[in-house]
Formats: C-alpha cells, sequence, structure tokens
C-alpha cells in the first residue's frame, strides 16, 4: 500500500523558488510513496523519523516518514549547503 505524501507549508514554498529543477525534484518526492527509504536516503542523527535524499546531486529532501498511518511529510527542500540549517 502506497504512502500519502504531504508538505509542510515551509516546504511548498522552497519548492516553488526551485522553479528549474521542480520536474526532478516532484518525480523524487513522489517516488517517495511507493519507497519511504530508497537506496541511498539516510536517517538524519539526533532525530526520530526525519531522513534525507539526494535529488541530482545538489539537492536535499528532508522528510519525515509515519509508518504507522503511511504518511509522508516533506519538512524541507533545498540546496544542499542550504537544508540543514
Amino acid at each position: 500500500m502506497p504512502y500519502t505524501v504531504g508538505f509542510k507549508p515551509a516546504a511548498l514554498r522552497q519548492l516553488r523558488k526551485l522553479t528549474p529543477e521542480n520536474s526532478v525534484l516532484i518525480e523524487a518526492i513522489e517516488a517517495l510513496a511507493d519507497n519511504p527509504r530508497p537506496e541511498g536516503c539516510k536517517k538524519l542523527k539526533g532525530e526520530l523519523n526525519l531522513y534525507r535524499i539526494w535529488v541530482a546531486n545538489t539537492y536535499r529532501v528532508v522528510y519525515e516518514v509515519q509508518d504507522r498511518q503511511l504518511v509522508i511529510t516533506v519538512v524541507k527542500v533545498g540546496h544542499r549547503r542550504d537544508v540543514y540549517r
């Protein structure tokens, strides 16, 4: 059963700012519905359910996985130098 993907308001604003790369980012985020922990994802240290994936070796998507409710919430989207701040 696929997960439902949602966005925090800040993550949605960040995604809209990255207009040239939107299609690649959106495809990567949609793929999380079928596989919430794809190859190459990493769990963030010090956080309970936060993971991150690389997109195009430049952008990062930080998201939270709630396995019991089958929900993925995208927390941050951005360039790798900015996303962890």
